[in-house]
């Protein structure tokens, strides 16, 4: 094997995943499969974490082709030997920090990696939504993704329209909120500053609210009550599977006033890191601030 053969990858822990060629059979957490979809990539299967059920949440996984791609599990319930069934050669996951791999219990990340290369990349607050999906683009070129100008062209002109429909009109900005609902009782409201995607929008100019301070890092969670005095005139709402589904919100007086009054945008706080999801994203947001506006 010479230097120039060798399949080369250093993650965010500061680790150097090698083969003796170009992985091919991918196993990535679902977030970080849709992603590498994004840049071209196809994983040959994705997993879960405790938040997922026994099928994919179709929240993460973008435009993945599910029919072609092995759904194993999700979170605890996963054992080394489920994950390594289709003989996987590079499994790709995510961390929060720490360098702790997200979605699976740590003694079974710890005999994966010991069986199969593990590169795992940071998608917490210590990066901007940039810089991560800048390491997504760097792994898939690592693994043969071409370079596609067209989906960076595509972003580029949604983050303008958005800038454009913020600073449009007169009077006061529109109000944002960003939350996860948790039952008829209660949200947990997102603090924007700890959520990479959310930090995007503001540095484009959107107003978005803040909870109160108070407990809990990423979120505060409140009553209906709280959310509807924050007064926000659009909504990005968590549409993943252990988010409460706004059907069933209805007999909530606070939520149906809300919902009336705000445009209801949908929301995932595991965001895809590829241009083409970010545009479809940026662009819901565009749409959603024009109608508050009246346009």
């Amino acid at each position: 094997m010479t230097v120039q053969s060798e399949w080369r990858f250093s993650d965010d822990r500061g680790r150097l995943s090698t083969a003796a060629r170009r992985p091919s059979r991918v196993l990535a957490y679902v977030q970080a499969g849709a992603t590498l979809w994004d840049y071209g990539i196809r994983p040959r299967g994705i997993f879960g974490s405790d938040h997922d059920g026994s099928g994919p949440d179709r929240a993460k996984t973008g435009t993945l082709p599910l029919d072609e791609v092995d759904y194993l599990g999700a979170g605890d319930a996963l054992d080394v030997e489920t994950l390594l069934r289709d003989e996987p050669d590079l499994v790709v996951a995510v961390s929060y920090g720490g360098g702790h791999v997200y979605g699976l219990a740590q003694d079974t990340a710890k005999h994966l990696e010991e069986r199969v290369p593990v590169v795992v990349l940071d998608v917490g607050t210590a990066r901007t939504f940039t810089e991560i999906g800048d390491r997504f683009a760097e792994l898939a070129h690592s693994l043969g993704a071409e370079v596609r100008p067209a989906a960076t062209g595509d972003l580029e002109a949604a983050r303008e329209r958005l800038r454009a429909a913020v600073g449009e009109g007169s009077g006061d900005v529109v109000r944002v909120a960003a939350l996860s609902p948790a039952g008829v009782a209660q949200a947990h409201v997102a603090r924007p500053r700890m959520w990479p995607e959310l930090r995007v929008l503001a540095e484009l100019g959107v107003h978005l609210v803040e909870p109160a301070e108070g407990p809990g890092a990423n979120w505060s969670t409140v009553g209906w009550d709280a959310v509807a005095s924050l007064r926000p005139q659009v909504v990005l709402t968590d549409i993943r599977s252990n988010a409460t589904p706004l059907d069933e919100l209805r007999g909530n007086a606070d939520w149906t006033a809300l919902r009336q009054g705000a445009r209801i945008v949908p929301w995932n706080p595991e965001p895809l890191y590829g241009p083409p999801a970010h545009a479809r994203f940026l662009g819901l947001v565009t749409d959603a601030v024009r109608a508050a506006r009246g346009e």
